[in-house]
């Protein structure tokens, strides 16, 4: 019988399954290096929560000078050089454009996976139902990462999982000492709601099947709309069910919850003066999850590993948000929707939580990782999940070079892969970036503090600033013993990891990509203040004239590589203006 639909096969290195921000940075930093890469994923946009679908602001480590950098810093500047009254959709677009534009990416969106080919306990292709072109597409790769969320690969690969909140006698947890041997209780889905003000008085009607509530009601859960930061995450169900099975039941329920609950907002007596002009912007209708299936990884992370600080040998990615727990009744909770246990900003996440123990060839990076249920509480948080992407789209790039898996990865190139990490700006804490040998043998000037700029940190790091200020025009230069060629230059800039040039909110600078809701008369956000806009290289020669390598004047990212060419007795810096502060800062520059 003939097949009613066509099959595309495509062949590539490394097949990564699921766009979130896991997804994405995992594609792109596997293409960069050299892997050709698919990306298959079943929603329309790239993103996963936080795209236009979902709309949750992206958040990860708290505590000053903590932000990620590497890809998820790049995306958020471009987002604030691009993007200064938060628009979801120019923020897909700059989503969408990071894994078009790399020419070793083959992007298949709508196109989700339900099959997956095996062959001696190794997964040989992938093979996913596009809907708007209606055909199969089959990816063969030597290696595939999971970043679906709902670890999609594992029930069809036969990889051990995990599911739900362990006991304290099973990993010697505190947080799980009520919790009963068994328990597949999870934290819950929300679908967000967005609202923004406007100058005039508006009303609403709700639909007919909107549940109804009163403050009573709403223990904990009462919107404030003077909040800068209220995105009714607590809209919540789904954790004391299948956190799978059950999201279309879920969906249903929570639409209820959320009309529902923005009628209270504008018509209940105790909110409706107060709130006379605020609008319902948008209502989600794709719940955001925070937890299903999680793979079981050649290390576990625990929480007594994130309480420790997380100093392993192989960290390659960073946490430092706190053990958020959601009740699984969510919503239907009316005691508090979370509970918040302390952690260490930063603590240290190991490679070996980021590849399945048993499939031999299969990653995963974001809420799916090899955690515990407690430790999964802190690091699900999308900068986070950005970090262990990009972590995991490294060393496969590193293994298809190599011939080897993961695992191959930890035993013999974990050096390589935790500076590559370093060198495209993925901060790895405790540890220090290698500065390459050009740069270590010359003679560096520029005024106090210029060595900072080769110490192999790349950010404030406690009380240590591991910068150097200037004034535009000054000169950094790199003098040789004797001529040499130069192939290229790094340069990593000061772009505000706490904001403090933001538009503030509720107080304090904004620090995340977008907003929840838009008050009357929100300022626009704009690139870093602090962040160097116009720079120039130049090359000297012996005899001292000078040639310009590279000039330019709309820089607006943190990290700069730079190719050059030629044979130099020096190599100079000079930078020319910032987006709008004073002095030049910067954290790094060398050349090799």
């Amino acid at each position: 019988m003939k097949k009613a639909f066509e099959t595309m096969t495509h062949r590539v290195d490394f097949c990564v399954v699921g766009g979130g921000l896991a997804g994405l940075c995992a594609a792109v930093a596997a293409a960069r290096h050299g892997a050709k890469v698919a990306l298959v994923q079943e929603r329309p946009m790239l993103g996963g929560n936080a795209s236009s679908e979902i709309r949750m602001w992206v958040c990860g480590a708290r505590g000053k000078d903590m932000l990620e950098t590497g890809l998820i810093e790049e995306l958020m500047l471009e987002n604030l050089y691009r993007n200064p009254d938060k628009n979801y959709s120019v923020w897909d677009g700059i989503l969408y454009e990071m894994a078009r534009n790399e020419e070793n990416i083959q992007l298949l969106l709508n196109c989700s996976v339900n099959e997956c080919e095996m062959k001696d306990g190794r997964i040989v292709s992938v093979t996913g139902w596009q809907m708007t072109t209606q055909r199969f597409h089959r990816v063969e790769a030597a290696l595939f990462a999971d970043c679906s969320g709902d670890s999609v690969l594992a029930p069809l690969s036969g990889a051990q999982t995990r599911w739900g909140r362990e006991s304290e006698a099973q990993f010697g947890e505190s947080i799980g000492r009520s919790v009963p041997p068994g328990d597949r209780q999870t934290m819950g889905m929300s679908c967000m709601i967005q609202a923004r003000e406007e100058s005039r008085p508006s009303d609403f009607i709700p639909p007919k099947w909107a549940q109804r509530f009163t403050p009573e009601d709403l223990p904990h859960r009462v919107p404030d709309m003077t909040c800068p930061t209220e995105n009714f995450w607590y809209l919540e169900l789904g954790g004391d069910g299948d956190s799978i099975a059950d999201t279309e039941k879920n969906r249903d329920e929570l639409l209820r919850i959320a009309y529902g609950l923005w009628d209270f907002v504008k018509n209940d007596p105790s909110m409706r003066g107060a709130t006379r002009n605020w609008r319902l912007d948008w209502v989600g209708i794709l719940p955001g999850k925070r937890e299903s299936r999680r793979y079981v990884g050649d290390y576990t992370l625990t929480q007594n590993d994130v309480q420790a600080g997380g100093r392993f040998d192989d960290i390659v990615a960073y946490g430092g948000w706190p053990m958020d727990d959601h009740d699984p009744r969510g919503f239907r909770n009316t005691d508090h929707p979370n509970v918040n246990y302390p952690a260490p900003s930063p603590y240290g996440i190991p490679y070996r939580c980021l590849y399945s123990k048993d499939v031999p060839n299969l990653f995963c990076a974001g809420r799916n990782i090899s955690v515990t249920h407690w430790a999964l509480s802190s690091c699900r948080v999308m900068g986070t999940c950005a970090l262990l992407g990009q972590a995991v789209g490294t060393a496969a790039a590193i293994a298809v070079r190599e011939g080897c898996g993961p695992r191959g990865v930890c035993e013999a190139h974990l050096a390589e892969l935790k500076q590559t990490l370093m060198e495209d700006d993925s901060y790895l804490p405790f540890n220090r970036r290698r500065i390459p040998e050009l740069s270590r043998r010359a003679a560096l000037t520029g005024g106090e503090g210029v060595e900072n700029l080769r110490n192999g940190l790349d950010r404030p790091v406690g009380e240590a600033d591991n910068g150097f200020t200037c004034r535009p025009g000054d000169v950094i230069e790199y003098r040789f013993d004797a001529p040499s060629q130069v192939r290229r230059a790094r340069l990593v800039w000061d772009s505000e990891l706490n904001r403090e040039s933001m538009p503030r909110v509720g107080g304090r600078p904004f620090v995340h990509n977008m907003m929840c809701n838009k008050p009357l008369n929100m300022a626009d956000f704009h690139v870093p203040h602090a962040l160097t806009r116009a720079f120039r290289l130049e090359g000297v020669r012996e005899d001292g004239s000078t040639a310009t390598l590279f000039e330019t004047d709309g820089n607006h990212q943190r990290l700069n590589r730079i190719p050059l060419s030629g044979t130099w007795a020096a190599v100079r810096l000079i930078p020319l203006a910032t987006w709008g502060a004073e002095l030049v800062h910067l954290f790094a520059f060398d050349v090799g």
